[in-house]
């Protein structure tokens, strides 16, 4: 496995030169996107052979199956059988490597790009099914602004999926914003005002993403000394110690909990700010311009560190984790189910996410803890927005809160199998969940005049804001305001784990 992370880091790295060689020698004005799709592929497949050895060519299986199968079953029906075939292959694929070769070995797996590569053929099949097939009057304002109007050929789609950019670690992207970035278009912006629909051209020169990356590496840096230093010496399978249980008193053990799942984010952190960081040093990423000005790379950003460790509520620490997982779980699967969306969001995360057990205790966990937040927030917040002393004493409160069940959500996550994780739960007592269900039995839950959850309704008013902020700026994907795209992944984030 330490040979598994140490290829990982090296390819990451590799990638990050030659990101900066594609944007410098290979930039668009110079050459054809023709030969950008080709040595972004070639290096993309150089670099998940050298990392995974003969195991990468099940990202070229899994591709050209799912090719052939928007070729041959057309456009009308290809979306489902894609969708099907590409989460079944890669299930497949955890199943043998977990249960067959090395279990518990997850950190530098060949699923995990086969995760990335999931998420991008399901992702372009249901935007080509929209754009090729269904009516516009059928379709969302997002879902016809990420439309595809035309069938990828197969160089063009075995880039998107495979680039050296995004083939080990992703992010996610749309098919349209990658394309763009690749003809050379993502750098003709307009800057949308504050309501979404004013538009003022900038006619400037292409801006540079030095900055941006430069930061970006100093956040990777830390978080990768802060993992090969104090993430050892406070591992989360201490919280299962027998020694630890028996005479650590309850401030101990809560303490502990928390400083040791702080000390597990470190390698995430590293892990998605650079990989935002190469596609940032090739030149994707931008994003616009913010309200002063200045260049924008967060467009696949996947993650708001400062956020997410002052999450104050159980919502605001998922609305800033794995955002653009977060983004395609609402795409494929919560705007087109028909039935109980958010249980088939659920559903797919959580198969999504792999076969071991203790992610599958995580989600049920998270689902408990969430719905229960919810409650207290919706039916306590309000009396405490004033005075000011009386709000910052609510959300120090709140952030103690939030953190501890987070953390204690999470432990199965990292333990992975059942035994240990029952274990962890069972010298708490079951306590946070025994608490999440006395508060849903005990507490109103508010509805509105049509019946729906409270949640329901914020999700689909604030999901209709961000269609409309789409539907303005529909001929670039890169034009939406931070307002408009923070509500869409806010409401999002709230169905992926």
């Amino acid at each position: 496995m330490q040979t598994l992370k140490v290829n990982f880091v090296v390819c990451q790295l590799f990638a990050l030169l030659a990101a900066i060689w594609f944007r410098t020698y290979l930039h668009s004005s110079k050459t054809s996107s023709f030969m950008r799709h080709v040595v972004a592929t070639l290096l993309g497949l150089y670099l998940a052979l050298f990392c995974f050895g003969w195991y990468a060519l099940h990202f070229l299986v899994q591709s050209g199956i799912s090719y052939c199968i928007m070729i041959i079953i057309g456009v009308e029906n290809m979306h489902t059988y894609c969708f099907l075939f590409a989460l079944g292959y890669l299930t497949v694929c955890q199943i043998t490597r977990v249960y067959i070769f090395d279990y518990g070995q997850y950190s530098a797996d060949f699923s995990g790009p086969m995760m990335i590569i999931t998420q991008k053929i399901t992702s372009l099949a249901y935007e080509i099914h929209d754009g090729m097939f269904r009516k516009d009057e059928e379709l969302t304002p997002s879902q016809r602004g990420l439309a595809v109007r035309r069938m990828p050929s197969l160089l063009e789609y075995l880039s998107y999926n495979c680039n050296f950019m995004g083939i080990l670690a992703g992010p996610l992207c749309s098919y349209k914003d990658y394309i763009t970035f690749i003809e050379g278009r993502s750098y003709h912006m307009a800057q949308s005002g504050e309501n979404g629909r004013e538009e003022i051209q900038y006619g400037r020169t292409e801006p540079s993403p030095n900055i941006a990356v430069i930061q970006k590496l100093l956040v990777c840096g830390l978080s990768l000394l802060f993992h090969l230093t104090i993430s050892k010496t406070l591992p989360v399978e201490y919280n299962i110690d027998e020694h630890f249980q028996a005479t650590a008193s309850w401030p101990t053990k809560v303490v502990y909990l928390y400083v040791s799942l702080l000390a597990a984010r470190p390698k995430y952190y590293f892990a998605w700010t650079l990989a935002d960081a190469i596609n940032n040093a090739a030149g994707f990423g931008f994003r616009g311009y913010d309200e002063n000005g200045a260049a924008r790379w967060d467009l696949i950003s996947n993650l708001r560190i400062q956020q997410i460790e002052m999450s104050t509520s159980f919502k605001m620490f998922l609305d800033n984790w794995n955002i653009q997982t977060a983004l395609w779980l609402k795409r494929v699967c919560y705007e087109r189910a028909s039935l109980s969306p958010t249980i088939q969001t659920f559903i797919l995360s959580a198969i999504w996410h792999g076969v071991y057990p203790g992610y599958y205790l995580t989600f049920l966990t998270g689902v408990l803890m969430t719905l229960a937040a919810r409650a207290m927030r919706s039916n306590f917040r309000h009396y405490f927005v004033e005075p000011p002393q009386v709000k910052l004493l609510y959300d120090v409160v709140t952030w103690i809160v939030t953190q501890i069940a987070i953390s204690y959500t999470v432990v199965p996550f990292v333990l992975l199998s059942i035994k240990p994780s029952f274990m962890f739960y069972s010298s708490w007592y079951y306590c946070l969940h025994i608490v999440g269900i006395l508060v849903l039995l005990l507490l109103p839950s508010k509805k509105t005049q049509r019946g729906k959850n409270r949640h329901e309704d914020i999700w689909l008013s604030q999901s209709k804001k961000f269609d409309e902020g789409e539907n303005s700026l529909e001929q670039n994907s890169f034009y939406t305001t931070n307002n408009v795209c923070n509500q869409n992944q806010e409401m999002a984030s709230r169905h992926s784990s």
